[in-house]
């Protein structure tokens, strides 16, 4: 694991193990990983700045620049034949793909429509979609909706979405938008879609471990469709530098900084979420945020979150604290958590 905090303006870094078992090779501080959904945070802060500057407004209906995605349909219940549908009752915006709330993402029962999105590519993955992002809208408009825009937030689709929206509002590639507005005000050089030097990655079993065999070599090689739902590599110091200068505001203005990092979501919306946000969470603009708790990096007003591959990073504006952790192990789900890294650190700012 590489690990990495800033507490009071002093940055620590930490870094042990080897990148695989047997290896001699060891972690370093700038040992790039798959970051998985930390990759989202990139995706909110990205979609402000080009906010910011006017490209677009969050009631932007999305159909003005993906056509596939005009005239949704919705169906009459989340389990029904894919052909029992209503009109939707107002366009898919910028906003609810911004707070994950257009009406479809991530369904953990068996359904017909959960079926259709992962015969057709578009369900969440430890692996990227591997279709271009025309093929990945045509594919996404092809579905039905499983709620009503604005109706509930779900996971994940609305990144991949917003990640084929944003360079077609731009005309330039996600990863040139990354470059000009994030990683080079910043100083980041560690942090593109793919890299060599990937650590192994495991999945824990009864016994310990195993390789995640179906991930050798997807982030060794520019991907189909650069999505920031999950696609980047990272290092930690990298990381560091991107949260420090969101929370110094020196990437986007005040106001959408503060609109990013806090509860953007309605009680209605947020039914069903506990097991993804647990208590006294919510969601903002593409990172989970803290509404109630006093533990230094998850006290009210902190805001963050997890990648599956084995990651988290965090920012607690209260108690002048951030952080990072990269591992190599799949996280086991929604519930699995980083306290053996994160009680230490609460302690020791004490």
């Amino acid at each position: 694991m590489v690990a990495g905090i800033r507490h009071q303006g002093v940055i620590e870094i930490f870094a042990t193990g080897v990148l695989a078992v047997g290896s001699s090779e060891p972690m370093t501080a700038d040992t790039p990983f798959r970051i998985a959904s930390l990759s989202k945070l990139f995706l909110g802060a990205l979609a402000a700045s080009m906010l910011s500057d006017g490209v677009f407004g969050l009631e932007d209906p999305v159909d003005n620049w993906l056509p596939e995605l005009s005239s949704p349909r919705v169906l009459v219940r989340a389990d029904a034949p894919l052909d029992e549908t209503v009109a939707a009752d107002r366009p898919i915006t910028i906003r609810h793909l911004l707070t994950l709330t257009h009406g479809l993402g991530v369904i953990f029962e068996p359904t017909p429509l959960s079926t259709a999105m992962f015969e057709g590519g578009v369900a969440a993955s430890a692996i990227p979609p591997q279709l271009s992002p025309d093929e990945y809208l045509a594919a996404v408009g092809a579905l039905p909706l499983a709620h009503q825009p604005g109706e509930r937030w779900m996971y994940n689709m609305g990144c991949d979405i917003l990640s084929a929206l944003l360079p077609r509002i731009a005309g330039e590639s996600l990863l040139d938008l990354l470059r000009a507005r994030i990683f080079e005000p910043t100083g980041m050089t560690g942090t593109s879609f793919s890299s060599t030097g990937l650590p192994t990655e495991y999945f824990g079993t009864s016994d310990g471990i195993e390789e995640l065999e179906e991930m050798k070599g997807v982030y060794e090689k520019d991907p189909p469709f650069q999505s920031l739902a999950g696609g980047l590599v990272s290092t930690v110091p990298d990381y560091l530098r991107f949260l420090s200068a969101l929370t110094d505001g020196k990437l986007i203005p005040n106001d959408l900084r503060a609109a990013m990092t806090s509860d953007q979501l309605t009680e209605s919306q947020r039914e069903g979420t506990e097991l993804f946000f647990g208590p006294g969470a919510s969601w903002g603009w593409e990172t989970g945020v803290v509404t109630a708790g006093t533990k230094p990096g998850a006290s009210a007003g902190s805001y963050g979150w997890n990648g599956g591959t084995g990651t988290t990073a965090f920012v607690d504006p209260s108690n002048d604290l951030l952080g990072a952790i990269f591992t190599q192990r799949m996280m086991a789900g929604p519930q699995d958590n980083f306290d053996y890294f994160m009680d230490p650190v609460a302690t020791a700012i004490g």
